[in-house]
């Protein structure tokens, strides 16, 4: 018998229980040990994050009620890139098996919109958010505990040849209990010295990028997971981004400033034809980190290194004397105390669902209510003109005031009051469609915050275009105003 990966469409649509198109694209091996799952399997509570290529989900599994993360990575046969990226996260995850390293908890799939949900233990909280937070910056044994453990999850994926090319405030989650662990290895991929090829140089968020892929290298190791390391454990002591460029060239003449001029020997080693050179500038360090625990200097001397050679390993740098001076790391019930019990949210929409379904079960008293309406509202036959104007009035409010973002605000400042129609104001059916689809589409719809997740997939289709063509460091900033923006910097321009 042939293989059932090659049987006409709809013969056979799943194959151990895994959909067809999937098993064309990832390896039997790789989904060895998870059980097949359905995207139906879960309810969506809400969106926590979106990347160029991927959307993450807080979820709730309806089997054992469980709090997921759900990272959905859609991809069309058509992308052989998108193709190749899931596959290759997917084998890449289930290699890795440490505490600091999040783990692939399983795989759920929608037929309908050829795509994919890796499933992870949600977390609340992550780096960035952490340095970023207002009551203050982390002391020097908590910035040792964390740079700990960024250190030893680097070890673990470094040893199994496997770069990450993204580390970053936002891509190291953080548990209730301190545990940091690093996420998102849509961009990570495997690593072998001994046996050479070209990789791109188009990698790692731009504030955390290794000069030398600034400088279009394609023959780079673990280097560059370090260089990232190192800019984030100034971030921690300095409570903001280090190196924040706004291009490629402004990164690297920010560099270039901090860890002074290459010497033409780092340009003959890095074998890139370019006529680029900075203005001759001594390096910085003493300057720029003068507040800095003196400890802490030799360690970001070494991971800040122009040259990737002398950055070392993950595992020579835990060894760095920084870690062994006193004040040492602390426990991880020494750390901030970032994890807050929220609302159930899961409660709070089948309340909802629960009122909205009494309602409906009480036709008598509904009517009773329309009676009434409709008696207030009735007028004289000669103020059929004002009635009209009324009306008019009421429909621009309703489909008006229903899709109205929180931000906005009426000419008077007070804040818009949603008005429903009453059983008169819908007679004509033009209004009634026009308020069932403004209802329907309005944010503020309980059944909005309660779907599942294939519920909501056609909505992400029409923005992914938009954000496919920003670059990471686009999207995580993208919010913060020009005028402004070097008010979060730890340096000047």
């Amino acid at each position: 018998m042939g293989d059932p990966r090659q049987i006409a469409e709809g013969e056979v649509e799943t194959v151990d229980g895994w959909p067809r198109w999937l098993l064309e694209n990832v390896q039997l091996e790789a989904l060895a040990g998870l059980v097949p799952k359905s995207a139906e399997c879960y309810d969506m509570l809400r969106k926590v994050g979106q990347g160029t290529y991927s959307n993450v989900y807080k979820a709730r599994d309806r089997d054992t009620g469980k709090i997921v993360a759900l990272k959905k990575v859609r991809f069309e046969t058509s992308e052989s890139e998108s193709v190749k990226f899931m596959a290759r996260e997917i084998l890449i995850l289930r290699r890795l098996d440490h505490p600091n390293v999040v783990k692939l908890e399983g795989l759920a799939t929608s037929r309908m919109h050829r795509s994919i949900y890796l499933v992870f233990d949600f977390m609340k909280s992550d780096l960035a958010r952490v340095i970023s937070r207002p009551d203050g910056r982390l002391t020097e044994p908590q910035v040792k505990c964390y740079m700990q453990q960024l250190l030893s999850g680097l070890q673990h994926c470094h040893e199994r040849g496997i770069l990450h090319r993204d580390i970053k405030g936002s891509n190291l989650l953080i548990d209730k209990s301190g545990v940091l662990k690093i996420a998102d290895f849509g961009l990570a991929n495997e690593y072998n010295p001994q046996l050479k090829r070209p990789l791109t140089s188009r990698v790692v968020t731009l504030w955390y990028r290794a000069p030398e892929l600034l400088l279009g290298a394609t023959d780079y190791g673990v280097g560059i997971d370090l260089w990232s390391a190192g800019c984030l454990l100034a971030e921690m002591f300095a409570g903001r981004p280090i190196l924040p460029g706004r291009t490629e060239l402004e990164q690297l003449h920010r560099i270039f400033k901090l860890c002074g001029s290459p010497s033409e020997d780092y340009w003959r080693k890095l074998r890139i034809v370019t006529s680029f050179r900075p203005p001759h500038s001594k390096p910085s360090f003493a300057e720029i980190f003068r507040d800095f625990p003196a400890s802490s200097l030799g360690l970001l001397s070494t991971l800040l290194a122009l040259d990737p050679a002398y950055r070392g390993s993950a595992s020579s740098a835990l060894q760095n004397e920084f870690f062994s001076m006193s004040p040492l790391a602390c426990e991880l019930s020494g750390l901030p105390v970032i994890y807050t019990e929220d609302i159930n949210e899961v409660d709070q929409s089948r309340e909802r669902r629960k009122r909205k379904s009494s309602r409906k079960r009480r036709p008598g008293a509904q009517r009773e209510g329309q009676k009434k309406d409709n008696q207030a509202s009735e007028k004289p036959k000669g103020d059929s003109g004002s009635s009209k104007e009324e009306k008019s009035s009421d429909a621009m409010t309703n489909s008006g005031d229903l899709n109205r973002s929180s931000t906005g605000s009426t000419s008077s400042g007070a804040k818009p009051i949603i008005k429903f129609p009453t059983f008169q104001q819908s007679t004509k059916i033009e209004n009634l469609l026009e308020y069932v689809k403004n209802t329907k589409n309005s944010p503020s719809s309980p059944s909005a915050k309660f779907r599942s997740l294939s519920d909501v997939e056609d909505d992400e289709i029409t923005h992914r275009s938009t954000l496919e063509k920003r670059s990471a460091s686009t999207v995580d900033f993208r919010y913060l105003v020009g005028e402004r923006i070097f008010e979060h910097y730890a340096f000047g321009k």
